[in-house]
């Protein structure tokens, strides 16, 4: 489940940036919960190549958090299990489109 701050702060400011530690092939698509860092661990269903788990990720995040898909941007750590995901409401719109 979605901390509820962090919906909160994305229809406030109309813009959220997430740390998040994901955690690719598992059984299945789910939010573990908030790390002691701050971060969220996400788990997901799709393998970590050809940019599979990234585009699992932003749909899955945009379907928690009841956006578009073109409004979930990873801007860092592609290639980590690591990554910074920027959430934009659904009245903005982000200038990288993912």
């Amino acid at each position: 489940m979605i901390p509820p701050e962090l919906i909160a702060q994305l229809h406030n400011d109309g813009r959220v940036t997430l740390t998040v530690k994901v955690v690719p092939k598992s059984s299945r698509n789910e939010i573990v919960g908030l790390l002691e860092d701050g971060s969220l661990k996400l788990k997901i269903t799709a393998a970590p190549e050809k940019g599979k788990a990234n585009a699992a990720i932003c749909a899955f995040l945009a379907d928690q958090f009841r956006i578009p898909k073109r409004n979930v941007e990873i801007v860092r750590g592609e290639t980590s299990s690591l990554k910074h995901v920027t959430l934009t409401s659904a009245g903005e719109t982000s200038r990288y489109q993912q």
